[in-house]
């Protein structure tokens, strides 16, 4: 059993099962990270073909994002997984975590022509001005959309990929996961509020700011929200720590 990186890696592990109770997963596809040089260049990710019910701490590979080799490995991750996070820790240093899903509501959001997520409730007011919204999806993210997607987020935490899902970048695994949660729930109520057809009750800016710096300012939320996650599953599926 692989020993380094002990604590990101049950963490990490501890989100894809999150992920996948909650139906954030597809299939075998979709891809989480976590960086673990200074630099961020080396972290940790899932391999290609497990499904994320399933993956444990010692699944979880380390890789190189200067290192093409790495896709010859045979625990390789995902081609496009490797591409998109490799040039996302690159670019983004400060973005430790990196989660990236097609979780349903924020996928038809991604859909719609006008993306933006307005400010109806205190969720989706929890990241007013803190989504970059890309609008120009050319393909898988291989090669040159992979280093086109990396340059967006703008030091924002939600990138909402057009046409294609949702990425989060975060300084912590429990700050991401956090995040992806919220956000997925502020879609789903917003896409829900818009299938009645009825006008949508939207705060004013100056509100939604408000709302926005309060939700930040909340002491340990991601933190005390993680850990409760991790305390369930100690008690009903222990061996993500495997």
């Amino acid at each position: 059993m692989n020993l380094d990186h002990w604590q990101q890696r049950t963490d990490l592990a501890c989100a894809f099962r999150w992920a996948a109770r909650l139906g954030m997963h597809e299939s075998i596809a979709n891809h989480f990270s976590v960086a673990v040089s200074s630099d961020g260049r080396q972290f940790l990710i899932n391999p290609y073909g497990k499904h994320f019910s399933r993956l444990r701490a010692s699944d979880l590979i380390v890789v190189d994002a200067d290192d093409p080799s790495t896709l010859d490995r045979p625990d390789a991750p995902d081609i496009t997984a490797w591409a998109l996070h490799s040039a996302l820790h690159r670019n983004q240093p400060q973005a430790r975590c990196i989660l990236h899903t097609h979780s349903r509501y924020a996928t038809v959001l991604a859909c719609l022509a006008d993306s933006r997520l307005p400010p109806i409730e205190q969720n989706s007011m929890r990241f007013f001005e803190r989504v970059a919204i890309d609008e120009g999806f050319d393909g898988m993210g291989l090669g040159d959309e992979a280093q086109r997607v990396s340059l967006l987020l703008d030091s924002k935490p939600i990138l909402l990929m057009g046409n294609h899902g949702l990425l989060v970048a975060a300084p912590s695994i429990a700050q991401a996961f956090d995040d992806l949660y919220y956000f997925e729930r502020a879609c789903e109520t917003y896409i829900t509020a818009l299938s009645t057809g009825l006008p949508l009750r939207i705060a004013s800016d100056e509100v939604a700011r408000k709302t926005a710096r309060q939700w930040l300012d909340y002491p340990g939320f991601a933190e005390k929200h993680f850990a409760a996650l991790m305390g369930i599953l100690d008690e009903e599926e222990p061996g993500y720590r495997g």
